[in-house]
């Protein structure tokens, strides 16, 4: 999940405030800004009669505005009624199937654009192995219940630690496949993955699973095709992209990206440029917009570096990347990206001017005082916070 090599449980040790640094900030853009002096609350959706065992995702099927599914680091899936916040029951439960360990566990849930239609969803786990497994599964004749076994196998990846496992999976604008792998583990990428062509780590994947046999498709326009490496890949250089997201309205690609042990990273690839299409994020190079390991050169030619970046001072660690809010409820924050800080416990934001990052602003009463694991997104478009010690949390207008 995030981190560097260190496990979570460490990260509760750090403090709980940030330096922010941002980079190259622009004004412009097509977006209201959002009133600083708007209000906004976290309204917790756990409660006494509603518990979540280390909550790691928050998502729902495609025009699915009744139900939200949560993902539990130990292999669960809970389906919970939207507008009562109660229980419906448990939607699919591997457990057996997953290692827990360090940041390993069952990390991310993709439901197919056709769900409705088709009924295929995807899951994202770490196995007994320690390797991260890509499966399709189907939900059952109970629209509440998943199928117990998988309906296929469509990617394993050997993890060479048990660190850096990425975890996020999202069907893109394009109807696409996405897939978030970190730089395999250890610490500084030892077996030089993440620049390397020919391995899935370190990568964001690109790829076609809509004839819902036991393989995949490669799109064509993947940038690799034909060329020396993995066809598979879309983007490199990543160190562990933990959570990336796809805006909803523009299509442009966010990822945050967890640092190594000087720098976070936002990294932004908008659509019109190819919404990340062969883009090399620099790592193990560099680090955010610095050379790696930390006081020597490098050379920089051919990295994108980031649209923002902070440093680990007073407590920072381990970047939460999250979402473009495109949600009706609260119209003045159409365009405004939030991410957060696993260790500070921050909730930031952003909004994407000119192609650069502008307005942060610093949302002290969304700090749900625990260490945020991820944010979520219902099949509106109104986002959701989750801690490791079991909070989910609905952002709210104060």
């Amino acid at each position: 999940m995030h981190a560097r090599i260190r496990s979570r449980g460490n990260f509760l040790l750090y403090g709980l405030a940030l330096t922010l640094f941002l980079v190259d900030c622009g004004g412009g853009g097509g977006d209201p800004a959002p009133p600083q002096s708007m209000p906004l609350k976290l309204q917790r959706i756990d409660s006494s009669s509603l518990t979540f065992d280390f909550p790691v995702f928050l998502t729902a099927p495609p025009s699915d505005t009744d139900r939200l599914f949560v993902v539990e680091k130990g292999g669960r899936i809970k389906v919970i009624a939207r507008e009562t916040n109660t229980l419906i029951g448990i939607f699919l439960d591997i457990g057996s199937l997953v290692s827990t360990g360090s940041e390993q566990g069952l990390l991310g849930l993709a439901f197919d654009p056709l769900y409705a239609s088709n009924g295929r969803f995807y899951v994202n786990y770490t196995d007994t192995s320690g390797n991260s497994v890509i499966a399709r599964y189907r939900v059952s004749a109970d629209a509440n219940v998943a199928a117990p076994n998988a309906d296929g196998i469509v990617l394993t990846v050997t993890q060479p630690f048990a660190n850096h496992n990425g975890g996020m999976i999202a069907f893109g604008p394009d109807g696409l496949f996405y897939i978030g792998f970190g730089d395999g583990g250890s610490g500084g990428d030892p077996g030089n993955r993440a620049q390397n062509p020919n391995e899935l780590l370190g990568k964001l994947l690109r790829i076609d699973v809509s004839q819902g046999g036991p393989s995949y498709g490669i799109p064509p326009s993947n940038p690799l095709v034909g060329q020396n490496g993995r066809p598979e890949v879309w983007s490199l250089g990543l160190r562990n992209p933990w959570r990336f997201s796809f805006d909803r309205q523009t299509g442009d690609l966010y990822i945050g990206d967890v640092g190594q042990g000087n720098f976070e990273e936002v990294d932004v690839a908008t659509k019109a440029n190819g919404a990340g299409r062969g883009v090399n994020y620099g790592w193990n190079v560099m680090e955010g917009n610095h050379c790696f390991p930390a006081g020597m050169g490098c050379n920089t030619g051919g990295f994108t570096t980031p649209q923002l970046e902070y440093d680990h001072s007073n407590g920072a660690c381990s970047i939460t990347g999250g979402y473009v809010y495109r949600g009706s409820a609260m119209p003045a924050l159409q365009g405004t990206y939030f991410y957060a800080d696993f260790c500070a416990g921050f909730v930031r934001s952003f909004r994407l001017a000119n192609g650069m990052a502008s307005e942060p602003l610093d949302w002290a009463a969304l700090r749900p005082g625990g260490s945020i694991t991820s944010f979520g997104e219902d099949a509106a478009g109104e986002l959701y916070l989750m801690t490791s010690d079991g909070q989910l949390n609905r952002i709210v207008q104060g």
